[in-house]
């Protein structure tokens, strides 16, 4: 993203650290349990309370996803998901509500798509741009090119093992926030956050990253509260998958604003 664009994430991050202590950012894959309702879905979760959204494009070999959303993500493939979806998710959902898309994906399915016509079909459809688990800020100079030439956000994430050079590289790299992962393992609820997350806040900090939001494991209010007290944001994943498959619509907006208290000023 060149330095004349502005990022809708950042400035969503910033509005609601202006008025909280943080965002509160959510999962949900395009198409579970079936295209209409993730649209659905997704409008109810920001009413309920995210700032911003994070549709996940379901993929066949999802080698970081825990068995909630690997189940989920199979559910959409299994009725007739297709990559196209996604860029109508996201412009059916921009026209209801104002908050930044984001697309989590891996990166095979871009790369069949074309680059290109990944970005100019996902500004087209309003959304904001990339979270991209599997490439590193080395492996995505065409991204980065791209990326910069649309005005996408390109998120890349920053792992407790990382070394401070590779943290110095994706926070060069990053543009809306950091993905910091707070947990070596896959997707899913934990107990208790890893404290290798501040940790690794910290020195994401100390190698230039603005904005960090921390993700996996995160699925209460408490943790969300927990996490706000270092990062700038909570990514909530598991949890709203479990709670749109378990009750619907109704049960994940209820869910949502339960997490969501986590965010506000203490």
């Amino acid at each position: 993203m060149s330095a004349t664009t502005q990022s809708r994430v950042a400035a969503t991050i910033r509005a609601a650290q202006a008025e909280r202590r943080g965002a509160l950012i959510g999962y949900l894959p395009v198409g579970f349990p079936d295209l209409d309702t993730s649209v659905e879905a997704a409008i109810a979760m920001v009413h309920a309370g995210v700032d911003v959204l994070e549709f996940g494009v379901p993929y066949s070999d999802p080698v970081m996803d825990g068995a909630i959303i690997q189940e989920a993500t199979q559910t959409a493939l299994a009725g007739g998901f297709r990559l196209a979806h996604v860029f109508e998710a996201v412009r059916r959902v921009r026209e209801a509500v104002e908050v930044p898309v984001l697309i989590m994906t891996y990166w095979n399915p871009v790369m069949q798509y074309g680059v290109e016509r990944f970005a100019a079909d996902l500004v087209a459809a309003g959304g904001a741009g990339l979270i991209t688990p599997d490439i590193t800020p080395e492996a995505a100079a065409e991204w980065i090119e791209t990326s910069d030439r649309h005005g996408l956000d390109r998120v890349f994430l920053a792992a407790p093992s990382s070394s401070d050079e590779r943290l110095a590289l994706v926070a060069a790299s990053t543009t809306g926030f950091v993905y910091t992962v707070s947990t070596m393992g896959i997707t899913g609820e934990r107990a208790e956050l890893d404290a290798a997350a501040r940790g690794l806040t910290a020195r994401l900090r100390a190698q230039g990253a603005e904005l960090a939001c921390v993700g996996i494991g995160i699925s209460t209010a408490e943790q969300v509260a927990a996490a706000l007290d270092y990062a700038d944001g909570a990514i909530v994943g598991t949890a709203f998958v479990r709670a749109l498959r378990d009750g619907g619509v109704p049960q994940l907006a209820e869910t949502v604003r339960q997490i969501a208290a986590g965010t506000a000023a203490r």
